[in-house]
């Protein structure tokens, strides 16, 4: 196995965004159904939610809302896309509200407590049914100002939002109740609706280090709607993966510092986006690494994923990283008249053993792309773990200071793991090794940036020696196969669904360009989409 391998499996486990749980040796063809059966885990059930206080305030709302009615719209909202939707509610079929409400009525029927439950939902926005019977009252006589308008989103419990607690799964943060993230208040004044919280690997998937993927001591082990208890979901967003996957909401709001959109977007047949680092806010996010971390959209199509990103955008004079763009044209216009002619793609020579990827290349050429086979550059990114160790020790503490509910009694990675020694088989039944590891780590301010600098600038090369060598226009990998290069090179990078393997697994074909091309990913992402047309939806929730 050479070095680059060697490197790649070590950062699916350090960076905790491993799409393949039970499988410390992972490899990037592994079968992502040869895990372990989630029988066999410590935990499947929330311990702190309570389904009937989960719906007390939004019962009463949907006591008009039948199973008749719920059947009556499937063909208007399952699988359809957001103009779609906008369409049916502009010509009267659906509303605001029977949209939202058919949604809530979804995730009640399916998410907890059933044979096909998926604990996808971590919280509910007591206010969404109002909210969307505002949005058809100002509909009337007006045209939508954004697409997103009127659509019922989910964000990932790391963010924050008015009306429901921000607890990154952690009990620790269970009456974090907040003012909206940046990205939050960007939605809103686009007229999206919060429908609620998704649940997530338990602080981004940077804790317990030997748990599996999706698991939160608030929310309990979500399940993937494609082999429910045998696929994986992939973390550290699993929660909104799995929520779009299975039509719990029009889209979804994730985050990644290494692979946590990515991955679960792949292993649950879904589109997702990384972004340029500082293309989207992260203030109001419970952080791992400011350096890393950004927000993204997951969606069930390219289409839905332009317009969801499109409506996040906006310059946050609070964040460092934050970009000022000049965008001539919206994320949303014109993926129609993309073009794949003339355009190079980069084809790691190692993933041509995958039947899909080259299935997927095949779809490419077609198109008129150009596949370039190529090696790896045999490049590896030192410290990772420490960038995440140091970056997440004084990370943390800022956002518990400066977006955190002033009653959060823990200020620090050390007085949350004080915190659930209270009770640690409830609070933290895997331990939580990785928030341990964060404490022992020390190191010097030059030292810390020579950390970085080395990363980034080995991130960059891994992809510009071959993008200059061959003329590349952007790299075509699997799944988050390529997360942790992208990650430290702050490049952007977006997942299609590429098909199944034979045991039902979903998996990803994953573009990857220069920092700041999200149109570009988006437009060959779309092209390829609709040569291929690979999602399905989970049969069992349709």
């Amino acid at each position: 196995m050479n070095r680059i391998v060697l490197f790649l499996i070590t950062i699916a486990i350090i960076s905790c965004k491993n799409p393949t749980e039970g499988t410390p040796v992972l490899t990037e063809t592994t079968d992502t159904t040869a895990v372990k059966d989630f029988r066999e885990l410590k935990v499947l059930d929330s311990k702190y939610i309570n389904t009937s206080e989960l719906w007390e305030q939004v019962n009463k709302a949907l006591e008009d809302f039948s199973e008749d009615s719920y059947n009556s719209l499937k063909p208007l909202v399952l699988e359809q896309d957001i103009p779609t939707i906008q369409k049916h509610i502009l010509e009267g079929k659906l509303s605001y509200e029977t949209l939202t409400k058919f949604y809530l009525y979804r995730i009640r029927k399916f998410d907890r407590e059933n044979e096909l439950s998926l604990n996808a939902v971590i919280s509910i926005n007591p206010n969404a049914i109002n909210e969307a019977k505002q949005k058809d009252r100002e509909l009337l006589n007006r045209k939508l100002k954004h697409p997103i308008f009127g659509m019922p989103i989910l964000l990932k419990d790391n963010i924050n939002a008015t009306g429901m607690p921000t607890t990154a799964g952690a009990v620790a943060l269970k009456n974090n109740n907040t003012n909206d993230a940046f990205i939050t208040k960007q939605l809103k004044q686009q007229g999206a609706i919060i429908l609620g919280k998704a649940n997530l690997s338990e602080w981004a998937y940077f804790f317990c280090g030997d748990c599996p993927s999706g698991y939160s001591a608030i929310g309990g082990q979500t399940l993937n709607p494609y082999g429910r208890r045998i696929i994986d979901t992939g973390g550290s967003s699993s929660g909104s993966g799995v929520a779009v996957a299975a039509n719990f909401c029009v889209a979804a709001v994730g985050s990644e510092t290494s692979g946590s959109i990515l991955s679960p977007s792949s292993q649950n047949s879904i589109v997702g986006l990384k972004p340029t680092i500082g293309l989207l806010s992260r203030s109001g996010i419970v952080p791992i690494s400011s350096t890393l971390d950004t927000p993204g959209p997951m969606t069930k199509n390219v289409t839905d994923n332009s317009i969801l990103l499109d409506a996040m955008l906006g310059f946050d004079a609070s964040d460092f990283k934050s970009i000022k763009t000049d965008l001539k044209e919206r994320m949303y216009k014109g993926l129609e008249s993309m073009s794949l002619e003339g355009k190079r793609f980069g084809a790691f020579k190692r993933l041509l053993e995958d039947s899909l990827y080259v299935q997927a290349l095949s779809d490419l050429k077609s198109k008129g792309a150009t596949i370039v086979e190529i090696d790896e550059e045999d490049i590896g990114l030192p410290n990772f773990l420490r960038l995440l160790n140091l970056d997440m020790k004084k990370d943390l503490p800022e956002y518990l200071s400066n977006h955190a509910n002033s009653t959060v009694t823990v200020k620090s990675v050390q007085d949350v793991i004080d915190f659930n020694k209270s009770d640690s088989l409830k609070i933290m039944p895997y331990g939580q090794r990785l928030f341990e590891g964060i404490v022992a780590d020390v190191a010097a301010e030059n030292e810390f940036l020579k950390i970085k600098d080395t990363l980034k600038t080995n991130g960059r090369q891994y992809f510009e020696i071959p993008m200059k060598d061959h003329n590349l226009d952007g790299f075509l990998s699997i799944n988050n196969y390529h997360a942790g290069f992208a990650a430290v090179a702050e490049y952007p990078a977006i997942t299609v669904p590429m098909g199944y393997t034979e045991k039902g697994a979903p998996k990803g074909l994953t573009f990857i360009g220069k920092p700041l091309t999200e149109k570009q990913l988006l437009g060959w992402a779309y092209v390829y989409e609709q040569a291929s047309k690979k999602r399905k939806i989970p049969k069992n929730y349709n």
